[in-house]
């Protein structure tokens, strides 16, 4: 098994150091549901919640989650992010949304944490949105899919 990182020899936290790392395209895909009542399902995939558009304001959320990681997961580099996609498919079977992001950037390290981040606040948002109708909704299943470039090369759920 391979030691954690993020911790050096005496036991204390640090970030670790990637300055001697080569700058590559490093992708990371993520993914996650928000599973809901019918009900709910149908306010947002008609456009008929009356706090507009769910799922566009989860997409920018979603970014905005992205682009922010490093301020919220305390070791986490601050990066330089080149594309982030946040796309979402309505499910009637179970009722469900779900969430996929693809996230770019040419950097010594990689961008799994903000994929993972763009998932949870996108579907953080769209719980948010429809909360007063539907307070039972489920977020589940986020987890990694894919993550590309660097030393590690190319690693799939």
């Amino acid at each position: 098994m391979a030691e954690l990182t993020h911790f050096n020899a005496a036991g204390a936290a640090h970030m670790v150091d990637v300055g001697d790392k080569a700058i590559t395209h490093r992708v990371a895909i993520a993914e996650g549901w928000i599973l809901m009542q019918p009900a709910t399902l149908t306010l947002i995939d008609s456009g008929g919640h009356q706090k507009g558009d769910v799922l566009g304001i989860a997409r920018i959320a979603g970014i905005m989650g992205a682009k922010r990681t490093s301020d919220l997961i305390p070791l986490c580099h601050p990066l330089s992010l080149s594309k982030v996609s946040v796309e979402f498919v309505c499910q009637h079977e179970p009722a469900a949304v779900h969430c996929r992001v693809q996230v770019e950037t040419h950097a010594r390290t990689g961008v799994e944490m903000e994929a993972l981040t763009a998932v949870q606040v996108a579907l953080l948002t769209i719980y948010d949105m429809c909360k007063a109708v539907d307070k039972g909704m489920i977020i589940q299943g986020v987890r990694l899919l894919e993550k590309r470039g660097g030393r590690s090369g190319v690693w799939h759920c």
